[in-house]
């Protein structure tokens, strides 16, 4: 009975994710949440991630990662913060890498598949989780 339950959730589920319209939400692999960077995070990434930050992002999330960028919609800054240490939980390594990999049409976030490597999209993650404020 609990096994016919979940099969018809996850049916449910996938058809409202079919439903939806294209590009309005994450498509993010089910092991998104799961993938480590195979990058190790040092002060030379950390000036490569700036770098990059700077050439493909901060026209929208702002110099130092706020959400406050020229090109930036500010009904949604809250959600462009990269500065939120709240969010943390929500936005591992593996999710962020995807977000900035495969972007999304609503809100505006660009895909950088066709523009970066998947080394230099690492070196962005670890440039973007150094943002987070502690509390």
């Amino acid at each position: 009975m609990v096994r016919l339950a979940l099969v018809t959730a996850a049916s449910v589920w996938c058809a409202a994710l079919a439903a939806a319209p294209q590009g309005s939400a994450w498509q993010l692999p089910p092991t998104a949440a799961d993938e480590i960077s195979p990058l190790t995070v040092t002060a030379e990434t950390l000036a490569d991630g700036r770098r990059l930050f700077r050439e493909h992002c901060r026209r929208c999330h702002g110099p130092q990662g706020r959400g406050n960028g020229s090109d930036a919609d500010p009904k949604y800054r809250r959600t462009m913060n990269l500065t939120d240490g709240a969010r943390a939980d929500r936005n591992p390594d593996g999710i962020v890498f995807h977000k900035i990999w495969s972007g999304r049409d609503r809100p505006k976030m660009p895909a950088h598949k066709d523009t970066l490597t998947k080394e230099q999209v690492w070196t962005l993650v670890a440039f973007v989780q150094s943002l987070r404020e502690t509390s």
